[in-house]
């Protein structure tokens, strides 16, 4: 009776999952790529919210209190919350997936400039799959260091995930073969500059750092989007996109709504490609 007590023991303990914590959902998507079915993984922002001011809801903090990693992307609420969240729960790891990747300004129209403006770096790193290849290795080395005994599994999966990353990258490539360089792509919230570094594209933004432009700076939008052939705006659910459309009204081209923050994540370049290219 022992030994069968001792069995049933250890095998509730050697399965038992790493509950894990990620800051947005496509983060989630890549580290239950890595992780698979030995961790349990929740997302901090909600479909809908920003993470530039989201404020963790109670049941998220006693979750934070049962955590063992929490995965950080460098989004804005971070900055604020991760002291607290370390506070709450002292065992915490926070590993920060960031590392290794040039962060770049957010890139933005010349006509937007204050003379108080300060240059923000650009946290939106794993629009690029690329810099989600970095991502990866990070998730794979801090899960194989917390659960060392399920080390060979997390390789194996981040094998197969980085095989997808190269195949999502050349059919990126291929969607945008006939798009001639430097072509523009108009997006209400600056998000999509390292996709546009990576393919050789320029992003046009409406708005920059949660500041809609003034009369004067939406003129200037809306003649240099005409002389660009700009075919339509990318806005997103999580931000008032009222700027936005009344560029599409001036230019009669359609407002496609896409999110960085969209779980579907491959899918979603996908579609932004395809716009771009114009063969949706």
């Amino acid at each position: 009776m022992k030994k069968l007590l001792f069995l049933l023991l250890f095998s509730a303990l050697s399965s038992a999952q790493t509950n894990v914590i990620v800051s947005i959902a496509p983060l989630k998507t890549f580290v239950d790529k890595i992780g698979g079915d030995k961790i349990k993984s929740s997302v901090m922002v909600k479909q809908g919210s920003s993470p530039h001011n989201y404020e963790p809801q109670p049941s998220q903090m006693r979750e934070v209190s049962q955590a063992k990693i929490y995965f950080a992307i460098g989004v804005e609420f971070e900055k604020v919350w991760l002291e607290k969240f370390k506070n709450q729960n002292r065992d915490l790891i926070i590993s920060n997936v960031t590392k290794d990747i040039n962060k770049t300004e957010i890139t933005e129209h010349h006509s937007h400039k204050d003379d108080d403006h300060n240059e923000a770096l650009d946290p939106h790193i794993w629009v690029d799959p690329i810099n989600v290849r970095t991502i990866a290795t990070h998730i794979y080395q801090t899960l194989s260091r917390v659960d060392e005994k399920n080390r060979t599994y997390y390789f194996d999966h981040l094998d197969v995930f980085l095989r997808e990353l190269t195949q999502l990258d050349n059919a990126l490539k291929e969607t945008l073969k006939d798009v001639p360089n430097n072509a523009t792509f108009m997006v209400f919230h600056p998000s999509w500059g390292y996709f546009a570094q990576r393919y050789h594209l320029r992003q046009l933004a409406v708005e920059v750092e949660g500041k809609s432009p003034k009369m004067k700076a939406l003129i200037q939008l809306i003649k240099e989007a005409k002389k660009e052939k700009v075919k339509a705006i990318f806005t997103q659910p999580e931000f008032s996109d009222k700027s936005a459309q009344i560029i599409a009204n001036n230019l009669k081209i359609k407002v496609i709504k896409t999110s960085p923050l969209a779980s579907d994540w491959s899918e979603n370049l996908k579609r932004l490609a395809k716009a771009i290219a114009n063969k949706e």
